[in-house]
């Protein structure tokens, strides 16, 4: 039997949604727009993709988003100066800085420098902290969409075994923190494999959950899961396609079409974690909104 399919467009929109009603009660109640300044420095294509992407969702719901565009030549201090202007203006709540940055800025130091308070990518050390003791101000966007996912389509970890494949900050470390709380969505066994586990294939049969966030295509076969797992696929690669205008097309880090028979849910690559990513950034947003209010 096939796997449920878990659409991640539409649990974004449902997200989305009830987000444009939060805004919508925000100004009428408090005369207060949730406001998001985005720094963009370059012309990465991906970057500026990305920023439009979220310049779209702050539309739709109702959120104030500002893009500052600088040139790849900014120069460290320049960018520091944007950051605190931002942290300085009550009409923006958020601040987004777009990586990656210039070689001659050092990213650390940026991020550093947004208050915790509006930082909505939950990046800083402060807010990284709050996240492991099990009391967030904001979570990790795409960690967070992974979660809402899961509850949002029945799946809840609760006394599941979760395995983590990758490692990263901005993925398995804080979805690792995040599914271990004893919270709601949460209060999972969780086993984080990486390149230095030796027997990956061990772990992953063992699981209920397989979170796949590896960064290679396809790497997690179906001989490698167990009957019935769900499957959360992050990752998203190019590989070539000459059917594709383009030439190429996108896949996860799963053998999807293999381990969708066999497993009992699975996100698509793309239209799984990907629209999540943004939608919680939106939520962020708001819920900063809300604590200023």
């Amino acid at each position: 039997m096939a796997a449920t399919i878990i659409d991640g467009n539409q649990v974004a929109a449902d997200i989305r949604s009830e987000l444009k009603e939060k805004v919508t009660k925000l100004k009428a109640e408090k005369g207060l727009t949730p406001g998001l300044g985005v720094i963009l420095v370059g012309e990465n294509p991906a970057s500026i993709s990305y920023v439009t992407g979220k310049a779209k969702a702050c539309e739709e719901i109702g959120i104030h988003e500002e893009t500052i565009r600088m040139p790849d030549t900014t120069s460290e201090t320049e960018l520091l100066q944007i950051v605190e202007k931002l942290n300085n203006d009550p009409k923006f709540h958020g601040i987004l800085v777009q990586l990656p940055l210039p070689k001659q800025i050092d990213e650390k130091k940026v991020l550093l420098a947004i208050r915790p308070e509006k930082d909505v990518d939950c990046f800083h050390p402060y807010n990284v902290g709050k996240m492991l003791i099990g009391e967030p101000d904001y979570l990790p966007c795409t960690p967070a969409g992974v979660q809402q996912l899961l509850v949002r389509s029945g799946n809840d970890p609760s006394g599941k075994h979760v395995v983590i494949c990758g490692r990263s900050n901005i993925v398995g470390k804080p979805l690792m923190a995040m599914l271990m709380q004893k919270a709601k969505g949460a209060n999972a066994t969780v086993t984080v494999v990486h390149t230095g586990t030796k027997d990956m294939t061990y772990y992953l049969r063992q699981a209920d959950i397989v979170i796949a966030a590896v960064g290679a295509p396809q790497v997690i076969k179906a001989d490698m899961v167990k009957d019935g797992v769900v499957v959360i696929d992050v990752g998203v690669n190019r590989v070539p396609d000459a059917t594709k205008k383009s030439g190429f097309r996108l896949v996860g880090d799963v053998d999807f079409d293999a381990i969708k028979e066999k497993a009992s849910a699975i996100t698509p690559v793309p239209g799984g974690v990907g629209p999540m990513t943004i939608t919680m950034l939106m939520m962020n947003t708001v819920t900063a909104a809300e604590k200023k209010g």
